[in-house]
């Protein structure tokens, strides 16, 4: 086990992580990652080849500790709604609980989002008998906001069927908007207080421009694909997510939790590997991206590793972008 953590370097090296939902509970970091399979199947535009079955937890004392795997928390044989695909996750803290969100696709193959709840961080997890009702897609992530009312924000195109679900129901040959046309925005909802189902329908979030137009689904430099995750900095909400075909993960700003929110720039640029995927957290006095290569495997997609590097804020609040093999 590594003794010195190093920036752009992988987190563990034992098994493939991906997608790291990173959050400080009780003075540690703790990272919830999706666990790779290690396989040489086919790959695809759908994702099959992202064939999760469980989740760890990593932890770390601090940047200057070793990272620890707390071993499997929970596993599809365990989730009663749940047929495949245990996707990029998150977590939260709320009434003296832990909660795992995550998503999975049903036994009808459609995508939705699951909850399981731990009194510890580190897990075991042990989820709910159905999925959330009302909910869909994929990339959970949760805000629990300063006066204890908690957010979910999600969504995914593609593999992750958000262009399916335009109508409010389940269209399975459904296409994303015309290029000219403003992009699909990731989904949003209130938690209710006990944190396991929606207080309303999910609505869409507005992702605009400095001049307040909307970003269109052909400006792929700009425009949302999956992969969403809000903080808070200095009043600001910040909405990150990755642009999928791009590769990057960019960011816009708003005074709201439900924006609409002002596209800003990039956080990272491309990554090895096609998916990039990320979380943004605050440990001590410093700011950290944790993100997700192909580097470990030697490139390929779906057998990835966790690494995290610092992130700063320029005196006006934007971003600077980070390359992470510079």
């Amino acid at each position: 086990m590594e003794k010195t953590l190093k920036q752009n370097e992988p987190l563990v090296k034992h098994i493939y992580t991906a997608d790291p939902s990173a959050h400080v509970f009780d003075g540690k970091i703790y990272i919830y990652p999706s666990h790779d399979i290690d396989h040489d199947g086919p790959t695809n535009d759908n994702g099959d080849q992202y064939a999760m079955e469980d989740y760890h937890v990593l932890s770390l004392d601090g940047f200057d500790s070793p990272c620890v795997d707390h071993g499997e928390v929970l596993h599809l044989k365990d989730i009663p709604w749940a047929s495949q695909q245990l996707w990029a996750p998150d977590a939260a803290f709320k009434n003296n609980t832990y909660y795992l969100f995550f998503p999975a696709r049903d036994h009808d193959g459609i995508f939705r989002l699951g909850v399981a709840t731990s009194p510890n961080p580190a897990g075991p997890f042990t989820p709910q008998e159905n999925y959330i009702p009302g909910s869909f897609s994929i990339d959970p992530a949760v805000l629990v906001d300063d006066d204890n009312r908690a957010f979910i924000y999600f969504g995914g195109l593609w593999g992750g069927q958000l262009e399916k679900w335009q109508t409010g129901s389940f269209i399975p040959d459904a296409e994303g908007p015309a290029e000219n046309e403003p992009a699909l925005g990731p989904r949003f909802a209130e938690l209710s207080e006990d944190m396991l189902t929606f207080k309303e329908d999910p609505k869409e979030i507005s992702i605009v421009d400095e001049n307040g137009q909307p970003i269109l689904a052909g400006d792929e430099e700009r425009r949302f694909f999956e992969g969403p995750w809000v903080h808070k900095y200095n009043g600001y909400y910040y909405l990150s997510y990755s642009t999928g075909t791009t590769h990057c993960i960019v960011y816009a700003m708003s005074k709201n939790p439900e924006g609409p929110y002002v596209y800003k720039g990039k956080i990272l640029t491309p990554v090895l590997g096609w998916t990039t995927h990320h979380s943004i957290v605050q440990f001590e006095d410093k700011w950290y991206l944790f993100y997700h290569d192909s580097s470990l495997s030697g490139g390929v997609n779906h057998k990835r590793s966790v690494k995290f590097t610092e992130l700063k804020y320029n005196e006006d609040g934007t971003i600077q972008t980070i390359d992470p093999y510079k």
